[in-house]
């Protein structure tokens, strides 16, 4: 309800400015300052005080006495808090979100006819998923979702950079080594089994004689030619270590759960061409040279100094000029490209923007959102060095530890049904996947991440756990309620809430849906992670203060059993775009 009450308010303040004879480009709508009880403000009068030739406070009642309350939807009054439009909701309101938010799509914005294509994670399939690159399935997937509950036709995307030189390396060594050079693998998985392969080839280039490394190289850099030119030998020996190792690190991801439409290989665009008509086109534009046998493109028009390498001297592609026809691809195919990155490629990403802009693109269309990586306490992780600690080691160790924390509160549970062993595994899962992916995508992207298994862990604090016991407990009731014959969404009288708790209850939830729009829109889900806070906390007193089932007459408990269905959507969908589960017992 608050996107609608949102427009309400901007129609009838660009019309109370317009009598007034005041500009109407910048409204200024936003939360109210703190301690007022409004659903919404504007600062409207500190834009106009000078115009006005008036104190804004002044400037700020004249406006409010112009605003038409009784044509405002949703709108009971308009008063000013110093130098504030303050804006009050009717009971047609909260009437109305407590009837939209029992339905369980609550959240879904209405369709929209534009596709939106969300590139993220495409880590290199050279090993197992390590916690320093998860933040980007982790928030990528979420940013899908968000595109998606905003209405957006999306398709999830992972690009496999299966054409560069550590992919030569790769499949190098897993063709020169034997099973007898190697370690044992730390789990019985496709992943772990070939990266000792990469470990081990890297070991050999990095200190191996030099004799051994300029054979290696050579083998490397025929691989390299090999896809280059089309070789389809080289194409299936390459594929055979790819496609092993990223079916590995699939299996993993789909614990988040991150899951993809399609996997997008960079080698499509060397092998139907498209990769060279980029470079001939590129080598055509004026901003073009060639300077020591290499082609590359000035983009100093952009900020850029360096220039843009798009052919070796060898006459090889490089990531980017493949990368450029990957766009490309994009921009026939969708509306709208996302693509998430770590902050190590914001120079990469402009630069790729730079060079589809020469090339004619609609870069507007382009957006990315980069993210700060994960680190331990003691430093970076690597996979080629095998210091990462890696996602599935993270993911069953928050299962145990939630298994524990589960099994501790049994005589504190919200419900008193049995829980059978499945049970306890399944709220296990649900609630440590949950912490872990939570606390990664709360954060907001830009700010880096120490991981430390205590605070990613912790049941008590505002995590996880603390939002979707709300949801336990919501269902509880429900379930509660059934066996006592009342059902949820039977027609009530919503002028039965009307203490503090159950209104700010409902004016949390009427505020979701737009959250949800503005996460999608800037590309924030932790915008969404910090709502469910804040309604769980809000939530929580209302439990305190208003009993459902024990309420002091029917009236009043069927309109909190239907506050409470509506809240149990809301939290469920809420935590759905984060990506978490929401356990129906805990």
């Amino acid at each position: 309800m608050l996107r609608q009450f949102r427009s309400a308010v901007a129609a009838a303040l660009s019309d109370a400015l317009a009598d007034l004879g005041y500009p109407t480009d910048d409204l200024g709508i936003e939360d109210p300052p703190d301690g007022v009880d409004a659903t919404l403000a504007s600062s409207v009068a500190f834009r106009l005080a000078s115009e006005a030739g008036a104190p804004p406070p002044q400037v700020a009642a004249e406006v409010a006495g112009a605003v038409d309350v009784a044509g405002t939807e949703y709108l009971a009054r308009v008063d000013t808090g110093g130098p504030y439009v303050n804006f009050f909701v009717d009971d047609a309101y909260l009437a109305d979100t407590l009837d939209a938010a029992r339905d369980a799509g609550y959240g879904h914005l209405p369709p929209k006819d534009e596709s939106v294509v969300v590139e993220h994670t495409s880590a290199n399939p050279t090993g197992p998923v390590h916690v320093g690159r998860a933040r980007n399935p982790i928030i990528g997937d979420a940013v899908a979702n968000a595109i998606e509950y905003a209405g957006y036709d999306v398709e999830r995307h992972y690009y496999v950079n299966d054409a560069g030189r550590q992919l030569a390396i790769f499949t190098w060594a897993y063709e020169t080594f034997d099973e007898s050079d190697l370690p044992e693998p730390t789990r019985d998985k496709h992943d772990y089994d070939l990266v000792r392969y990469y470990r081990k080839g890297n070991e050999v280039l990095e200190e191996g004689e030099e004799e051994t490394v300029e054979a290696a190289e050579a083998e490397i850099q025929a691989i390299l030619q090999g896809l280059e030119s089309g070789d389809e030998d080289t194409y299936e020996r390459v594929g055979e270590v790819v496609d092993t190792v990223l079916s590995g690190m699939e299996e993993s991801l789909a614990r988040l759960p991150a899951e993809f439409d399609e996997f997008v290989k960079e080698t499509r665009f060397i092998r139907d061409g498209s990769c060279d008509e980029v470079a001939e086109r590129l080598k055509a534009l004026e901003e073009s040279v060639l300077e020591e046998g290499a082609w590359q493109v000035d983009l100093s028009e952009y900020g850029y100094e360096k220039k843009l390498v798009f052919l070796r001297s060898d006459g090889t592609s490089l990531y980017t000029t493949r990368d450029l026809a990957h766009h490309e691809w994009k921009f026939d195919n969708y509306d709208r490209a996302v693509t998430v990155l770590g902050e190590d490629h914001k120079l990469q990403a402009g630069q790729l923007q730079a060079a589809l802009d020469l090339l004619g693109n609609d870069t507007d269309r382009l957006e990315s959102t980069f993210y700060s990586y994960v680190n331990l306490p003691e430093g970076k992780m690597s996979t080629r060095a095998g210091t990462a600690v890696n996602l599935d080691d993270l993911l069953d160790e928050a299962v145990e530890r939630a298994r524990e924390e589960v099994e501790a509160r049994m005589d504190d549970r919200i419900r008193d049904d049995d829980l059978a062993d499945e049970d306890v595994e399944r709220i296990a899962r649900q609630v440590g996947v949950g912490a872990v992916r939570y606390d990664i995508v709360s954060k907001q992207p830009t700010k880096g991440i120490t991981f430390e298994w205590e605070r990613a862990l912790d049941f008590e604090a505002q995590s996880a756990p603390y939002v979707q016991y709300v949801h336990a407990r919501c269902c509880g009731i429900v379930a509660e309620a059934g066996d006592e014959g009342l059902a949820p969404d039977a027609a009530v009288d919503p002028s039965a809430l009307s203490t503090p708790e159950e209104r700010d209850l409902l004016e949390v939830i009427a505020r979701f849906p737009a959250v949800v729009e503005q996460a999608a829109e800037d590309l924030e889900p932790h915008r969404v992670a910090t709502y469910t806070r804040e309604f769980a906390e809000t939530f929580n007193a209302f439990y305190r203060e208003c009993p459902v089932l024990t309420a002091e007459d029917a009236e009043t408990r069927e309109a909190r059993l239907a506050l409470v269905a509506a809240a149990r959507n809301t939290v469920a969908n809420a935590l759905d775009v984060l990506g978490v589960e929401a356990p129906e017992s805990m």
